[in-house]
């Protein structure tokens, strides 16, 4: 068989043979060889190209197909988050420079001694009062006993007077009838020396008589100023007693601060967590010695964390307290925790640096400002957070300022 598009002649040669005849005469036998060559020649030429050709629509209407779906992709991604702009990211004020922040307590020593105990490690939890290290206390409990047996023989001496002075109030209770009695005396004698001296101008009694009377009556009266006197000895004692008494009082109220003292002293040697928290840094060991103000440790409470932003001046205006805050932790990622503006610091940054700066001279470059804004964060509770941590921070001001804000 002929096969056109392919490579064999075969045929076409068959052909042209099957023209050949002895009988035909030779012009004709050559012009039919011309034809069937011809028609051979043609027949060698192969329709390859074309259908090779044939996938190149196909290729092309692919790659539309994906620059169409990519298109769609973008446009819809952009209409995703051209959505979330206009409905959230227009209110959000950011920032990075945002950390995490604690009150941190360092630990130190007040008194001074070596250290016996060290009851708590590294990263412990505490509670309030418990106890973190013991100092030798041997010193502070002798010099409480101490001022205790000076504050003892001190109150002994404010009971002796005390007696003294109820003595002496007798001895007035005393001498306050010896005066009535002298008075009583002085009036007999004078009484008798009226009635011998009238006896004796009516020379019925004798001159011995009237001199003796006059000497009883002087006599009697001199016993009513000494009686006087006594009483007032007495009570000039007991006034003098009583303000004896209050020095020693005194003293002894000296005593008693001494002995305050003393025992307050003792106490420093047991270092206790004023506050609930984590115990870290520490840095002392048993057999140290310490001085009061020597660091021990720092304790951080975790249950009271907040983050601290420091937002451009630029930013400020639309932050108030009282705004909820979206905080992302590094430290967390995909978690974001829930916080309010708290407070707004009353300058910059920069004001509050060891040397503020002072733009009245020399050269003046603008620089934004940043100011710092404390967050209080509701999973403080967790104790997940640690200060020092890089938070974001996103303020939702859609939130207006309140009444007590703007107080």
């Amino acid at each position: 068989m002929v096969r056109f598009g392919g490579n064999d002649l075969s045929s076409a040669q068959a052909r042209g043979a099957a023209y050949e005849a002895p009988d035909m005469p030779r012009g004709i036998t050559t012009a039919l060889k011309g034809e069937a060559g011809r028609e051979a020649a043609s027949s060698t030429v192969s329709p390859a190209p074309v259908a090779a050709d044939e996938p190149a629509p196909k290729k092309r209407s692919r790659k539309r197909i994906v620059l169409l779906a990519i298109l769609a992709m973008a446009l819809l991604a952009g209409g995703y988050y051209g959505y979330g702009w206009w409905t959230n990211g227009r209110f959000l004020v950011s920032t990075d420079d945002a950390y995490v922040g604690a009150d941190v307590t360092i630990l130190a020593a007040k008194a001074s001694g070596y250290v016996t105990t060290v009851e708590v490690q590294n990263n412990q939890t505490v509670k309030a009062g418990q106890v973190i290290a013991r100092i030798d206390d041997v010193d502070y409990r002798l010099a409480v006993k101490a001022a205790q047996d000076k504050l003892a023989t001190q109150m002994s001496s404010v009971d002796r007077i005390a007696r003294q002075i109820e003595a002496a109030e007798a001895q007035v209770r005393q001498a306050e009838p010896q005066i009535a009695a002298a008075r009583a005396d002085a009036v007999r004698s004078a009484a008798d020396y009226e009635r011998q001296n009238r006896l004796s101008q009516s020379d019925f009694a004798s001159r011995a008589r009237l001199e003796q009377s006059l000497a009883d009556r002087d006599r009697a009266a001199a016993n009513v100023q000494a009686a006087e006197a006594a009483l007032v000895t007495a009570r000039a004692n007991v006034a003098v007693l009583r303000a004896q008494k209050n020095e020693a009082e005194r003293v002894a109220a000296e005593y008693r601060t001494a002995l305050d003292r003393a025992e307050r002293d003792l106490s420093f040697t047991l270092v206790k967590a004023p506050v609930s928290g984590v115990l870290g840094n520490r840095a002392v060991e048993v057999g140290a010695y310490v001085q009061p103000g020597t660091r021990l440790a720092a304790l951080v409470p975790l249950d009271s964390v907040r983050v601290d932003a420091n937002f451009k001046e630029t930013q400020l205006g639309r932050i108030h307290p009282g705004q909820k805050v979206g905080v992302e932790v590094d430290a967390f990622p995909g978690r974001e925790f829930e916080g309010t503006v708290e407070s707004i610091s009353p300058a910059s940054g920069s004001q509050f640096s060891l040397l503020p700066p002072e733009n009245a001279t020399g050269n003046f470059t603008k620089i934004v400002q940043r100011v710092p804004v404390r967050i209080r964060v509701a999973a403080a509770d967790e104790a997940v957070l640690r200060p020092g941590m890089s938070v974001v921070v996103h303020v939702d001001t859609r939130v207006q300022r309140t009444d007590t804000a703007r107080r």
